[in-house]
């Protein structure tokens, strides 16, 4: 970016007084219009504005603030992947997601991310300080209309998760060290040499544990160990 404001600028040296506020998002004119709108709000403080299109690991780290309002429109999995680092934290703030728009599959993501709140950027300044207010209380906002759609996305993602594992639990403890075997990437070869056992054996645990999940091959039963944010699922002592 050339000319303006840089891409990072602190508003403030002193301790925030009331609602400290940290803004992320890769629209200047836009930044630099909420900051000015949040900044003359009483009892709302911006601390640091950044606006970027992929935000380094390096602007966030070491930083504090109660809320922060995130670009849910940033390249790729970025916003995903910050509100993740952000909500992660043991102080956590709490991550108001931006957008334009305001599609349900991308909100439950955010939510299973750990955003409080869902607001577009075409709301009035008076919403967002009303939902800013809102969260730094504990409380989670999610755009009205979107709202059932986005229950039922995560519901329903819980209602599978359920199932998946209670197909794990039928398996027996050294099926489940096959299976974790596999999910990390291993072989069947692999497999028998890591857990000391025969080819025909590591064959075996495979047809018995396709069986009892219901599936018809290893990499179906690889995906039932992971959880929707991609991690595994399987007891971690058997890994």
């Amino acid at each position: 970016m050339q000319g303006g404001l840089p891409s990072r600028y602190h508003l403030s040296n002193a301790p925030a007084m009331g609602i400290s506020v940290f803004i992320i998002d890769q629209e200047r004119t836009f930044t630099d219009a909420l900051t000015a709108g949040l900044q003359a709000e009483e009892g709302i403080e911006v601390v640091v504005a950044v606006h970027r299109q992929v935000p380094a690991p390096s602007l966030i780290v070491g930083r504090h603030a109660d809320v922060v309002l995130l670009d849910g429109d940033l390249p790729g999995n970025a916003p995903i992947g910050l509100c993740e680092e952000l909500s992660g934290r043991d102080e956590a703030p709490r991550v108001v997601m931006l957008s334009r728009g305001s599609d349900p599959g991308r909100i439950a993501d955010s939510v299973r991310a750990g955003a409080a709140a869902w607001v577009r950027k075409s709301e009035s300044l008076a919403h967002l300080v009303h939902v800013i207010r809102g969260v730094a209380a504990g409380e989670m906002w999610l755009p009205p209309a979107e709202m059932g759609a986005v229950l039922r996305l995560l519901l329903q993602e819980r209602e599978q998760q359920n199932e998946s594992d209670r197909l794990l639990a039928s398996l027996t403890p050294r099926e489940r060290e096959v299976l974790s075997c596999l999910a990390e990437g291993a072989g069947r070869h692999d497999v028998a040499v890591q857990l000391h056992l025969s080819s025909h054996t590591v064959r075996t645990h495979l047809q018995n544990l396709m069986r009892k999940l219901g599936v018809h091959s290893t990499l179906e039963a690889v995906a039932l160990t992971r959880s929707p944010l991609g991690s595994s699922v399987l007891d971690p002592g058997l890994r």
